[in-house]
């Protein structure tokens, strides 16, 4: 998400002319364990840096918002753990906040057909702030060109060739699409 834009960086402190000192994991080593491009702010710091702005503001229901974010990155912090491979941070974050707002969006659906406008309007004011986070979505006729570019550069021409344009059109523009309804007009391209 962010461009490499600031030099090559080690998190290695010496610690004699032989030895250097991980900053990162105190570990002692004869050569540099870890080297890393600094990057502009994480999406995780954007949040924890807006949860004490809205804090400090007073605004209960943006705090409230922001701390369930934050409680949900947490907990797929703890999921991870034991994970054999772990994500980049910044496509965690994304993934966390996308399952997010799908969850409000459908809530919001279900609270509107069941006349319950008040917690539908709660919903609402999560999913704006959930949304700050997140990259601008393509329109639909944005993700119609993506799907016909994506069937030229594969060659797909019926729905056996579905999941392969699936998995390229999440490749490419994963964050910045809504798969459910991506699959819906995939299927209608394809078909």
């Amino acid at each position: 998400m962010f461009a490499k834009t600031q030099p090559l960086e080690t998190c290695a402190i010496p610690v004699n002319r032989n030895a250097w000192l991980c900053a990162r994991c105190a570990y002692v080593s004869v050569e540099i364990v870890h080297t890393y491009y600094r990057r502009g702010p994480m999406l995780r710091d954007t949040i924890k840096s807006e949860t004490v702005t809205a804090m400090k503001a007073g605004d209960k229901e943006r705090t409230a918002a922001l701390r369930l974010i934050g409680a949900k990155i947490k907990d797929r912090d703890i999921e991870l753990r034991t994970a054999d491979t772990k994500p980049d941070d910044e496509a965690m974050v994304q993934d966390v906040l996308l399952k997010m707002a799908k969850q409000r969006r459908e809530s919001i659906e279900m609270y509107e057909d069941g006349g319950r406008q008040e917690l539908a309007d709660k919903e609402k004011a999560e999913l704006a702030v959930i949304e700050e986070f997140l990259p601008k979505q393509m329109s639909e006729d944005e993700t119609r060109a993506a799907i016909a570019q994506i069937k030229t550069d594969l060659g797909a021409d019926g729905m056996k060739d579905m999941g392969r344009v699936m998995a390229e059109l999440k490749s490419r523009h994963g964050a910045t699409l809504d798969m459910s309804k991506t699959s819906g007009l995939v299927k209608e391209s394809l078909s």
